[in-house]
């Protein structure tokens, strides 16, 4: 990685590596210079350096090297000049573009080129061998290989950008105006795949735009400027969407615009909903979904009537006549008739859906939801005016098909309005979401309507009718088709039609129980006759009647009331259990079935691959085959056309191969050169002859040649010389007549010269003298400086050395002082060792006597004796201001006023006294009380005898 000092020295090493053809290098310097964290401070010489680094980035197309510049860039000039990251996006896209379509110039330019060899053929050998083998003509092939990798990169163009400018609130206009380009870029070329992924892309950012709500450069979508640009980047993508006929791609636009409204709860200008309206009806349209293709009509209606003012009569007429239309092409029956509970759930929740994005509110309870229907649609034309906008013949339609009673000239009747409705239609001069209105489009769902209203109405009227009948008063379709249609009208409960083909008659009418005028016929026969006795008999005091009769009405209600509740709750447990269970099968059998079918799809799969890769192989080992033939050939028709024979080589066999005729060319060639050799050597001999014939001509006139060119040089010669010895005679009398004009002069110049001579002569000498003083004061001063620094090293020599000896005699006094120590600490160690062993041999044999004199006290009665006193605590102070513990001895000396045994006076008398422990050096005693524990143990004095005399001791344990 190469560093710079500064970057205006990248750019120039960049430069220099360009020139000399090294772009990769010039590349990787201006990255690293880019990626380093040295240059993080904005300055105007990135700027030029980002557009060097795009303009390589372009040229060498390397896309991952221009997303990681610009992000690095945005890095630098977010909170400083944002404004240049935006030129310098915008130079990058110009660059991609400029090039993708200098590619496809060029292929056309490749195509439309006549590069033909042989005019007379029709396509060259290497040409049908391509074709062949990849399957793809030329054009394809000059795509491939020049526009497709541009093109791939013009995309990852703007990929890079939008994600770089996904959640930047400064550069939205930006943003939105690589989407656009993006978006006519798929429009332009037929990118489909590459559209719905640029949809998905735009998608993605929006939601994780409102999932990160705490970034710092947020764009706020409550902004009136930031709605309106997301708005019309939503709004292009509908359009460009419906352009290429990617229709579910535009439903799924149509959702974003609603969810960026539902957002932001701001409803869009009325222009844009013109063309939000307008889209929804081509969608539902082309989805075949006509109830909401007439709401979405309806609202973009009410829209242009109330918000353009420039609306000319003639396009609100089409308009209206449009939604009338759209209307009457919806189905006169229930959709949903017959389907599951699952399917009327699925259904519902999509009617919800489908009428929210037209602008409805829907109640989300289901005994409150508005039913978006046929009839209700019908009643709202009439209630908001639209029946008077539109077209006579429009309205005579709309009253024939839907008030009219004629079983059997309605479809007759209705054929010539048909007619003339389709005729109607064109572009709309003030509708810019609406250019083109042709009310043609529906004339199949009106004949489909008109069909569907004689067939009704002929079952009220008849019971039986024949087909020919109806073929004829049904003019539009054959009655394939109208059997068809009541097939679809029988299945959602709107007819009831049986066909006898055998009869060639239609039933009308069911004859079950369930039909629908016996459905009801009983509790109708109940009421009128209740209805007939109330007004035979009226009843007297209806209000105190009905209160005896209804005393319990309250209490009854409640309770059938909560009854009908438990059973309504038990039901729904019981269908969700079973939907549930339905739910988990068909989970279950819809796997199994995927698993089967992908393994089916892979056995496929390969069985195709491998059929067609030994098709392929087939196919080239024939071609090989086949261009063998043809060179093989092509190479006897060239030796026959060289060869004089006109007898063809016979060729044993009727498959001639390569091999047998490179054998019979290679014969005829090395008959044709040895042939050549005998002529070309017959041809040498001649010219040996014709060559030696004209050099013995030929000599005699050189040699005449030869002398009359000497004797024409020699008289050369002679001119030459006469001229030239003139001309030395004439410079020679020329410089004698200069020497002596210049000889007047030859003292003051020597004068001259002497003065020149003398004054640097006397500045040399004086600059001598001046150098000999410098270099003698340089040396005398170094020699100052080289006795100062001898000294000064010997100063620190000498300081060194001292403190080293002084350091050595430290050393050495302290490893003395701590032989010293540990001697003394030996020594005192052996003292102590010495006198504890002697207190525990004097411990022991006091003991031992103890022992002795008790036994012999056990074994003689004790007279009777006073109780003595108290003794005194024995010990005594020590030195640290402990007690000291006493011996045997010492306890057994006798104090002032206490009795003695007799026989123990002596022994007392007579006991050594104990030395006094010796004092170590910190004034402690022999026996340290921490390291030799000392306790007195006190016991009770036993009795002898009757006497009841006391004796109290004490022993010291060690």
């Amino acid at each position: 990685m190469a560093n710079f000092a500064k970057p205006e020295n990248a750019l120039k090493r960049a430069e220099e590596l360009i020139t000399v053809g090294q772009k990769q290098e010039a590349l990787q310097a201006l990255h690293d210079l880019i990626t380093s964290r040295r240059y993080r401070a904005w300055q105007k010489t990135l700027e030029r350096i980002m557009f060097k680094y795009v303009e390589l980035c372009v040229d060498m197309r390397r896309g991952r090297f221009a997303k990681d510049g610009l992000i690095q860039y945005r890095i630098v000039c977010q909170q400083v000049n944002i404004n240049s990251l935006e030129e310098v996006i915008k130079h990058f896209m110009h660059l991609a573009t400029e090039r993708a379509e200098l590619a496809r110039n060029q292929a056309q330019a490749l195509e439309e080129a006549l590069d033909v060899e042989d005019l007379e053929a029709d396509k060259r050998p290497e040409d049908l061998m391509l074709s062949y083998v990849s399957g793809e003509k030329g054009k394809d092939r000059s795509d491939r290989e020049l526009v497709t990798p541009w093109f791939k990169f013009l995309w990852e163009t703007y990929r890079t950008v939008l994600e770089i400018l996904r959640n930047n609130s400064r550069l939205e206009a930006l943003y939105a105006m690589t989407a656009h380009r993006a978006f006519q870029f798929c429009k332009q070329y037929k990118r489909t795949t590459e559209f719905r992924r640029l949809c998905e892309i735009i998608r993605n950012h929006l939601a994780n735009l409102n999932k990160y709500r705490d970034q710092r450069d947020r764009p706020d979508l409550s902004a009136p400027e930031s709605l309106q640009l997301y708005l019309d980047t939503r709004f292009e993508q509908l359009k460009v969407a419906t352009e290429l006929n990617l229709w579910q791609e535009a439903f799924r636009s149509i959702e974003d615009i609603y969810g960026l409204m539902c957002m932001v709860k701001k409803t869009p200008k009325a222009s844009l909903m013109g063309v939000y309206y307008g889209k929804l009806t081509e969608i539902f349209w082309m989805s075949s979904n006509h109830l909401y293709h007439a709401y979405a009509w309806l609202k973009l209606f009410s829209l242009q009537k109330g918000f353009n003012k420039n609306l000319s009569q003639k396009d609100l007429q089409l308009i209206a006549s449009s939604v009338v239309l759209a209307a009457l092409s919806v189905p006169p029956y229930d959709q949903s008739y017959g389907a599951s509970h699952l399917e009327l759930e699925n259904e519902k929740e999509r009617s919800l859906r489908l009428a929210n994005l037209i602008g409805f509110e829907v109640e989300p309870k289901a005994e409150n939801r508005v039913a978006l229907s046929r009839s209700s649609l019908l009643s709202e034309l009439v209630s908001k005016g639209v029946m008077s906008c539109v077209t006579q013949e429009v309205k005579d339609l709309y009253h024939l098909l839907e008030n009219e009673f004629l079983p059997l000239d309605l479809a007759l009747k209705v054929q010539p309005m048909l007619n003339k409705i389709s005729k109607l239609g064109g572009k709309l001069s003030s509708v810019s979401s609406v250019p083109e209105v042709q009310l043609s489009q529906y004339v199949p769902a009106l004949e489909k309507l008109a069909t569907l209203r004689l067939l009704q109405q002929v079952s009220q009227v008849y019971q039986t009718i024949q087909i020919d009948n109806i073929s004829k008063m049904i003019p539009f379709f054959d009655f394939t088709a109208i059997e068809k249609i009541s097939v679809d009208a029988v299945r959602r409960n709107f007819l009831s039609i049986k066909v006898d083909h055998m009869k060639s008659a239609v039933f009308f009418g069911k004859q079950s129980i369930e039909a629908e005028g016996l459905r009801n016929h009983l509790s109708l026969f109940a009421e009128s006759l209740g209805k007939a006795r109330t007004m035979i008999y009226p009843p007297a005091q209806k209000a105190a009647k009905l209160g005896d009769a209804l005393f319990n009405l309250a209490e009854i209600v409640e309770k059938e009331h909560k009854r009908l509740l438990a059973r309504k709750s038990i039901i729904e447990k019981r269908k969700e259990e079973q939907e549930r269970l339905l739910l988990e099968m068909e989970r279950v059998e819809e796997s199994r079935r995927r698993e089967l079918q992908k393994m089916t799809e892979d056995a496929e799969q390969k069985r195709i691959a491998a059929e067609y890769e030994q098709r392929r192989n087939q196919r080239i080992l024939k071609e090989i085959e086949d261009r063998e033939l043809e060179e093989a050939q092509a190479m006897l028709q060239e030796a026959e056309k060289r060869s004089k024979r006109k007898k063809k080589p016979v060729v044993e066999g009727e498959k001639m191969t390569k091999q047998v005729i490179m054998e019979l060319a290679l014969n005829e060639q090395l008959r044709e050169r040895q042939e050549r050799e005998k002529k070309l050597q017959k041809y040498a001999k001649i010219m040996d002859h014709l060559e030696r014939a004209k050099r013995e001509e030929a000599a005699p006139l050189i040699e005449a040649a030869h002398k009359q060119r000497l004797a024409e040089e020699a008289a050369l010669h002679e001119r030459e010389q006469q001229q030239e010895i003139e001309q030395s005679r004439q410079r020679h009398a020329g410089d004698l007549e200069e020497k002596k004009r210049l000889g007047r002069m030859l003292e003051q110049k020597r004068i001259l010269q002497e003065r020149v001579v003398s004054s640097r002569e006397a500045e040399f000498n004086r600059l001598k003298r001046e150098r000999q003083e410098r270099i003698s004061q340089i040396i005398q001063s170094r020699k100052q400086e080289r006795e100062a620094r001898r000294k000064m090293l010997f100063f620190l020599r000498s300081e060194e050395e001292r403190k080293k000896r002084l350091q050595e005699e430290e050393e050495a006094r302290k490893r003395e002082e701590a032989e010293r120590r540990k001697k003394e600490e030996a020594e005192r160690q052996a003292k102590l060792d010495e006198i504890a062993e002697k207190q525990r041999k004097r411990l022991l044999e006091l003991e031992e006597k103890e022992r002795r004199e008790k036994e012999e006290i056990l074994r003689r009665p004790t007279p009777v004796l006073p109780k003595p006193a108290e003794p005194p605590t024995l010990g005594r102070p020590t030195e640290l201001g402990g007690t000291a513990p006493v011996t045997a001895a010492a306890s057994a000396a006798p104090a002032p006023g206490k009795y003695v045994l007799r026989h123990l006076r002596g022994k007392v008398d007579a006991a050594p006294q104990a030395p006094p422990p010796e004092s170590d050096r910190w004034g402690s005693s022999g026996s340290k009380s921490d390291d030799r524990p000392s306790w007195r143990d006190e016991r009770k004095p036993s009795s002898f005898g009757s006497s009841g005399s006391r004796t109290s001791w004490s022993s010291s344990r060690r």
